[in-house]
């Protein structure tokens, strides 16, 4: 089953640190903002069809890459597709606006974030894409559970535990993610409303 420190684990943190010639706890911490951050982006563009098949094809192409296979190698992450991702993700926001807004939102350094964003990406994608190929690969007896179209919501759900997941269509679901990411409080729902902001949010 999809989980989220099993994602976590997948994440080269001490190799990342070592290319970016930075602090491993402050890479880390990044990195825990982040990764929820990413799959909150994603759970809210899966809601509508045409952004649900896209990422799909994108996770999909990137577990084909064997990105995860046998361990990531930092050098092996195209960080040049991460930036698209990231503004696929984002509303067409690059990483700059991604991590100047998160910054501003407290969730740490602007450089380093715009440094990991890229990284990041391929590598949550490519987590996604192998949980789809199992999901795919699952018994047919449960049609309804395909039914549903959701595999790629129901992964996303998962990984996230649930954060603001299923009937989040009315709520932002990044609030409580990132709630749940910063210990709560207001900076979880202004990182939220900033979110909201890069991924055009409600009108």
């Amino acid at each position: 089953m999809a989980d989220l420190n099993e994602l976590f684990n997948q994440i080269p943190t001490a190799d990342i640190a070592k290319k970016l010639g930075a602090d491993e706890g402050e890479v880390n911490s990044a990195v825990q903002t982040l990764v929820p951050l990413l799959l909150g982006g994603l759970q809210q563009n899966a809601q509508d069809g045409d952004a649900a098949s896209s990422i799909e094809n994108a996770a999909n192409n990137h577990a084909a890459s064997g990105l995860l296979d046998g361990g990531v190698s930092v050098d092996q992450v195209d960080e040049a597709d991460g930036s698209k991702a990231i503004a696929k993700i984002f509303g067409g926001n690059d990483t700059d606006s991604v991590a100047s807004a998160l910054a501003g939102g407290g969730a740490g350094n602007s450089g380093l974030l715009k440094q990991l964003l890229p990284i990041l990406a391929p590598i949550v994608l490519a987590y996604i894409g192998k949980q789809l190929t199992k999901g795919n690969a699952a018994p047919a007896e449960q049609p309804q559970q395909q039914a549903s179209g959701g595999g790629l919501g129901d992964i996303l759900g998962s990984i996230l535990g649930g954060a603001g997941g299923g009937g989040g269509a009315n709520n932002n679901p990044l609030g409580s993610i990132l709630g749940s990411v910063l210990g709560g409080g207001q900076g979880g729902g202004a990182l939220g409303d900033i979110l909201g902001g890069l991924l055009g949010g409600k009108k």
